[in-house]
């Protein structure tokens, strides 16, 4: 299987079915610091990072949004003191498509010397 982060979104207009569980399961190690989460009825990629404080936590916002615009893939994203939640899902399919593993492993790949404290997933 090609890694994920050497892979680009494809558009994706509706009509796809969402992944299968054995899919996710197929992708989920190349992207192990991600939950599946259901949020009204609807599978997500989510993961929180952690930031010494909110300057850090907006510089990544701003490159995930960047490596988004990149893609055409948008997450939800939320900047908060210390901390951001990124959430990817195919919108259009209501739930989880490989473009969202894709941007997921995209996400992990940030690589900026300023972002050594990230830590993996913290789900509330």
């Amino acid at each position: 299987m090609e890694e994920l982060t050497n892979l680009k979104c494809i558009p994706c207009r509706g009509g796809q079915p969402t992944l299968t569980d054995g899919q996710m399961a197929a992708l989920r190690p190349q992207v192990p610091e991600w939950d599946v989460v259901e949020k009204d009825g609807v599978k997500r990629l989510k993961r929180r990072f952690h930031f010494k404080n909110f300057a850090l936590a907006l510089a990544f916002t701003n490159q995930v949004g960047q490596i988004a615009e990149e893609q055409g893939h948008h997450p939800a994203i939320l900047t908060e003191w210390g901390q951001v939640t990124v959430e990817w899902w195919t919108h259009v399919i209501k739930g989880l498509h490989q473009n969202d593993f894709i941007m997921a492993a995209k996400t992990d790949q940030i690589d900026d010397p300023s972002f050594a404290s990230l830590s993996g997933s913290d789900d509330e």
